[in-house]
């Protein structure tokens, strides 16, 4: 596990929904072409299509994940002045967390027994995005 920073994104996959809205909050914030991504959310389900659920009724499951790429600058002029980039700030499901309160939040997260993990390098995101995910055991 990387070292956690000041500028560490933290995000904790119980709460994500995949509304989009870290992705077009960024988008419209740092002023992106259509369709140009800094963070995209990826659906995991079966994988034939978006939003379709793996599994058979009536054990169906779906999660989302927000994928930082290594574009993503952080909002470093609003990071500078203290405020949250634009994708922890808008979050309508508190799932992203940034500066002080990561640190809290993993814990938080690691006592209800989530695993806290970050992508591999094949992935080609952001080092210093740090996840937590119910549905596997601790590390």
């Amino acid at each position: 596990m990387a070292e956690i920073k000041e500028s560490t994104i933290f995000v904790d996959l119980l709460r994500c929904t995949g509304c989009w809205t870290c992705a077009l909050s960024c988008m419209t914030g740092n002023n992106l072409k259509d369709g140009q991504y800094f963070v995209a959310v990826r659906t995991n389900g079966s994988g034939e299509g978006i939003d379709r659920p793996s599994g058979t009724w009536p054990d169906l499951r779906m999660s989302w994940m927000p994928i930082y790429s290594k574009h993503c600058v952080k909002c470093a002029d609003r990071t500078a002045e203290g405020r949250a980039p634009y994708c922890v700030g808008m979050c309508p499901n508190k799932a992203l967390s940034w500066g002080e309160e990561v640190e809290g939040k993993i814990e938080a997260c690691r006592e209800r027994g989530s695993r806290i993990f970050q992508l591999p390098r094949w992935e080609n995101s952001r080092e210093d995005v740090i996840y937590a995910s119910a549905d596997r055991e601790i590390i």
